[in-house]
């Protein structure tokens, strides 16, 4: 078989597999009576040792293999889902995903995972054996099976019960369970196997199976024929209890689902009758890229025929290029859905982190998460995840106080660290807050003095917000001792660096006592976008429609001065008026007149009126970037290629109103 086919499947279905045994096993450790999350869990799990064992990874597929066995413990309340238990399972489940990650990267999933297996070892206290004691106790056989077994009886022959445990490493399951039958068979006559002959064939099974075998000799002799047969692991025969018919085990299976004829068929059974029934299909990102750039290239001949055809009249050419924009919006829109996925698919890893970190730190934190639903291009979430990791823990280990720091101060003893994303204009929004001790000014300006980040002259102008950017400077720590948790000294201006090179930008508010708020601004990194053109002077500019609350004419008498600051009043708000030929120093080409033509945008709350001297109208254009050597032009996002081959810029509200 030639696995590299596969790999990718493999890679995005484990992953998919692990958050769902971390999201369960958070939510069995709130809720340990409820076993049907136990369930998930383990199918989880087994589905994944499955396709692990498929692809040829031995360490995933032990490991796997090992936790599964606790996790049938749990299930069958054999093993107390305490919060010990719970951290060992957590661990493997960590060795996994290191495991899936190394894959990912080109290599084996190979890792040294013996005290982790050993550790689950000593959970399982002999699970296998137990397992296998039972399975003798609840076979079942039907009325004809019974017969026959009498018959054999009758002429000196024994039911013999045999339950054999494959290698963990085996290679080809249905070759060595015929391999066991035909030694069985040079024995005795085999009459019943569990799971069934069509499920071992198709190796729809663990690694454990069993068989009903009549035979005159001794059990150690049909023990010592089967472990001759390579990659079987333990064999143990003993005589079959033939008292319970097989219509008795099915009523109690009809009352009690949690009851089956055999553990084992059920474990093979289960990923078959729990598949997703979605039609979906895996698309590689370089081919959305490539079909998106051929679609930019197709927007901006679609804008040059509207030009054309407003040029010429013919009704015939507006027909057809306004049927052509109709059509291409809805493949637009289409495309643009493609790229687009929820933040939920990074926020999703965190409770698990935060478990552990508030664990390892001695300190009890809740993690609320709001706006998980908010979508953002694929290219961007694939990039978000570790600055949002560094945040988090700095929250935790220097933002969240002790319990007996919290309790002393008046809070409640669990601290809560919020993760809440939302839209803004063309822009998206992640705030990572918490309620904790904020930011002590004093010591961050020491930090940046005794290192040489700032002048004492320059540090008693800075105000309160400028104390807190000095957080990003390279090197810059307020850490007492250093640690793994939030970075070793780091600081905070890896985060800055990478959400920088992602477009975007990282902000620090906080509240001595209250708490301390880091705000991510991100780009959509849409392509293609609605904007409504302007004209400032002879210049063309696009303000993003998703910006817009409203656009509007007024008189220059209805402008105030607060505080040497133009505003207007809009709709009972005081706003801030900014006059974009002041702003881009663009050349004076027409005399001032009584009108201005105004546009309303906002940030979040915040709200900021721009002075315009035309509206051109609205219109779909291709965001191009400006490239390294613009790329610190304020308030300007990117450029676009018109219709009539001009080029407009692209305004950037966020930065305007910031």
């Amino acid at each position: 078989m030639d696995k590299n086919q596969y790999l990718d499947m493999f890679i995005d279905e484990s992953t998919e597999h692990l958050q769902a045994i971390n999201d369960n096993l958070l939510r069995l450790e709130k809720t340990p009576q409820d076993l049907t999350i136990i369930d998930e869990v383990f199918r989880s799990a087994h589905t994944l040792k499955g396709m692990a064992a498929t692809m040829g990874f031995e360490d995933l597929t032990n490991l796997t293999h090992h936790m599964e066995n606790v996790l049938d413990g749990i299930r069958n309340e054999r093993i107390d889902a305490g919060s010990e238990v719970l951290d060992i399972v957590f661990d493997s489940v960590d060795d996994l995903e290191q495991m899936v990650t190394d894959v990912a990267s080109g290599g084996e999933g190979r890792r040294d995972v013996s005290v982790i297996v050993d550790r689950l070892g000593r959970l399982e206290q002999d699970q296998p054996a137990a397992a296998a004691q039972s399975e003798y106790e609840t076979l079942t056989f039907d009325e004809y099976e019974t017969a026959v077994v009498e018959q054999g009886r009758e002429q000196g022959y024994i039911p013999y019960q045999v339950f054999v445990s494959l290698s963990e490493n085996v290679v080809l399951k249905a070759a060595r369970v015929f391999m066991v039958f035909e030694a069985l068979e040079k024995y005795g006559e085999v009459i019943k196997s569990v799971p069934s002959a069509e499920q071992l064939e198709e190796e729809a099974f663990d690694f454990d199976f069993q068989a009903i075998v009549l035979s005159s000799h001794a059990a150690e002799e049909i023990q010592a024929a089967v472990l001759k047969v390579s990659e079987v692991a333990s064999v143990i025969c003993a005589e079959a209890d033939m008292h319970k018919p097989v219509s008795q085990e099915r009523n109690i299976t009809e009352k009690e689902s949690s009851s089956t004829d055999s553990a084992i068929a059920e474990r093979a059974a289960e990923p078959a009758k729990h598949a997703p029934a979605g039609k979906t299909i895996r698309v590689n990102i370089d081919r959305l890229d490539s079909l998106m750039n051929l679609f930019e290239e197709l927007v901006i001949d679609r804008g040059r025929l509207e030009q054309i055809s407003k040029e010429l009249g013919s009704s015939d050419l507006t027909e057809t290029v306004e049927h052509m924009t109709r059509i291409s919006g809805d493949l637009q829109s289409i495309i643009l859905n493609m790229r687009m996925v929820p933040v939920d698919q990074v926020f999703n890893r965190f409770p698990r982190m935060i478990r552990g970190l508030s664990k390892e730190l001695g300190k009890q934190v809740e993690l609320v998460i709001s706006g998980a639903e908010t979508e953002l291009d694929r290219t961007v979430i694939d990039e978000i995840g570790d600055p949002l990791v560094h945040l988090l823990r700095n929250s935790i280990d220097h933002g969240i106080e002790s319990p007996a720091d919290r309790e002393s101060s008046g809070k409640p003893a669990a601290g809560t660290v919020r993760l809440h994303a939302y839209h803004s204009g063309n822009h998206v929004f992640i705030e990572v807050s918490d309620d904790g001790a904020g930011i002590n000014k004093e010591k961050v300006l020491q930090k940046a003095i005794s290192g040489g980040v700032v002048s004492e002259e320059a540090a008693s102008q800075l105000t309160d917000r400028q104390i807190y950017e000095l957080l990003f400077s390279s090197g810059l720590s307020t850490a007492e001792q250093l640690s793994d948790i939030s970075g070793r000294g780091v600081g905070l201006d890896v985060v800055k660096n990478k959400i920088e090179t992602l477009g975007g930008t990282v902000t620090i508010d906080s509240s001595p006592g209250e708490g301390t708020v880091f705000s991510v601004q991100l780009p959509l990194t849409l392509s293609i976008i609605s904007v409504m053109l302007v004209e400032v002077q002879q210049e063309k500019y696009a303000v993003p429609l998703s910006s817009i609350i409203e656009t509007a004419i007024i008189k220059r008498s209805d402008i105030w001065s607060v505080q040497q600051q133009k505003v207007i009043d809009f709709r009972g708000h005081v706003v801030p008026l900014l006059d974009l030929t002041e702003f881009f120093q663009v050349p004076v080409a027409e005399e001032e007149t009584d009108e201005l033509s105004v546009v309303i945008v906002r940030k979040g709350e915040k709200m900021a009126a721009l002075v315009v001297h035309r509206f051109i109208g609205q219109q779909e254009i291709v965001l191009k970037s400006l490239g390294d050597y613009l790329k610190n032009t304020k308030a300007v996002s990117g450029a676009t290629i018109l219709g009539d081959g001009q080029v407009a810029l692209i305004i950037d509200c966020n930065a305007l109103i910031q």
